[in-house]
């Protein structure tokens, strides 16, 4: 799904936001990437969080209805448990998809000294918010890869390069890991409907450039939002002797009205209300919340 430089117009940038670290779980440390202010810009993605988390520190039994989460261990390992269990670890450079539908209870702990990744949230439309609970998982052989002209590209979700990842993403969702080598540059389509964006995670001085040649340089820990419409992204590499590394995400807007109360997404306040009943009374989905503890 790549293009060349010459027919290829991509999608300017509209907007940077840098991932200010805070805390999240019980003492773990997160840069949050999205959060409500971008949601509208960025239907259907709900959240992006880089974690960091060391023991004891970790996020211990919650709850989640309405959305799925994407955890992408980047270093070390996480374990997860829920109140269905379903029981593992994940390592780096393996995805966990979670469809938490329409409810789970589980913890994700760290596993190793020193465990980051990355946590993204996708809405669900109203007809799945309710669905049972689903998990996708991957090891990290198992993710397709590719390799051209200075361009490395781990295609968790969606496809770059003219492969395809396994992965059935309910809300149709692009989910793409970049390496590019000082001086390449790529073009990678993206649906012209389709919201997208990316977040740095390694970057030389200058050297990530993204829809414009001309375009300022990106740090590390910055979510570059892009404009709809167009062929799709392009980036360079610019700096002279360090890799780039970044996601791209992309997803087809649900267009439908979000009602958020921390862990449980939903499209009204009523549906909201009923959630935290449903959680406080463990029915409705939550009914093994009254037994269940992680371990």
């Amino acid at each position: 799904m790549s293009s060349s430089s010459q027919s290829f117009v991509s999608r300017s940038v509209i907007k940077n936001v840098f991932a200010k670290l805070q805390r999240e779980g019980d003492g773990a440390v997160v840069r949050r990437g999205i959060s409500r202010s971008e949601q509208k810009l960025l239907d259907p993605f709900l959240m992006l969080d880089e974690f960091s988390v060391s023991p004891p520190a970790g996020f211990p039994d919650h709850p989640h209805r309405g959305f799925e989460t994407v955890t992408y261990v980047l270093e070390g390992g996480i374990t997860h448990q829920d109140f269905k269990g379903h029981k593992g670890t994940i390592y780096a450079g393996d995805v966990q998809w979670m469809t938490a539908g329409r409810g789970i209870i589980h913890s994700e702990m760290p596993e190793e000294e020193v465990n980051k990744g990355l946590q993204l949230w996708i809405n669900l439309s109203s007809n799945e918010k309710m669905i049972e609970p689903n998990y996708q998982e991957l090891s990290s052989s198992d993710i397709p890869k590719a390799d051209q002209n200075g361009v490395q590209v781990k295609v968790i979700a969606g496809e770059s390069m003219g492969i395809q990842s396994p992965v059935y993403t309910r809300t149709p969702t692009m989910f793409l890991d970049f390496t590019l080598h000082p001086g390449a540059q790529f073009h990678q389509k993206v649906p012209e409907s389709w919201n997208a964006f990316a977040y740095v995670l390694e970057s030389g001085e200058g050297g990530a450039v993204f829809g414009s040649s001309n375009s300022s340089p990106v740090s590390a820990h910055n979510v570059v939002v892009f404009g709809q419409g167009n062929d799709g992204v392009s980036v360079w590499n610019k700096s002279s002797s360090k890799k780039l590394r970044f996601v791209l995400i992309a997803g087809e807007p649900i267009g439908e009205p979000v009602v958020q109360y921390g862990p449980f997404v939903m499209n009204t306040q009523a549906e909201i209300d009923m959630t935290i009943e449903d959680y406080h009374y463990s029915k409705n989905g939550f009914e093994m919340a009254k037994y269940w503890k992680s371990q």
